[in-house]
């Protein structure tokens, strides 16, 4: 079933508050426990981030190959492998909140000016069962900067709890 249009401009609200409340987030924790982690495993305030950089940038990308293309194959990755094989700890989490804030930027005016055929736009996912489609991807990302936030502060109050 088609969302509303009514939902469709809350979850692209959402979708733009997200990297404020990321960096909101990020910014309340210490230097000093920003590389903490919170278990095996587990990523830490700045690894968070890290994927937020990369998740953000392959999600750019994701709405416009289900815009532009026929029935595009979006392929899934193991967010767990690119922050081993990258090394999160040793890139910059400055410029990641940078990378998420202007990959937001650049595709929200895009979102708010779809058409309701572009909404209605599908390809398939290799991780999924059937299409996946624009509003799909929608309800998907405009949430994800919230729950990586909740992550960091969840990850704050841990490290607290544990000095």
């Amino acid at each position: 079933m088609a969302m509303t249009k009514e939902t469709r401009e809350s979850l692209i609200r959402r979708y733009a508050e997200g990297p404020g409340k990321l960096r909101t987030a990020w910014e309340r924790v210490p230097a000093d426990a920003r590389k903490w982690r919170p278990g095996p495993a587990r990523w830490s305030a700045h690894e968070v981030v890290c994927h937020c950089a990369d998740s953000e940038t392959n999600a750019a990308m994701r709405i416009r190959y289900l815009l532009a293309e026929e029935n595009p194959l979006i392929a899934g990755y193991d967010q767990a492998e690119w922050a081993r094989q990258f090394d999160y700890h040793e890139l910059p989490a400055g410029t990641a909140l940078s990378t998420v804030e202007a990959v937001r930027a650049g595709t929200v005016p895009l979102l708010r000016r779809l058409s309701e055929t572009d909404w209605a736009k599908t390809g398939r996912h290799s991780e999924m069962e059937g299409p996946f489609g624009v509003e799909q991807w929608l309800e998907v990302y405009s949430e994800h900067l919230e729950k990586h936030s909740g992550q960091i502060l969840r990850n704050l109050q841990a490290w607290a709890g544990a000095k």
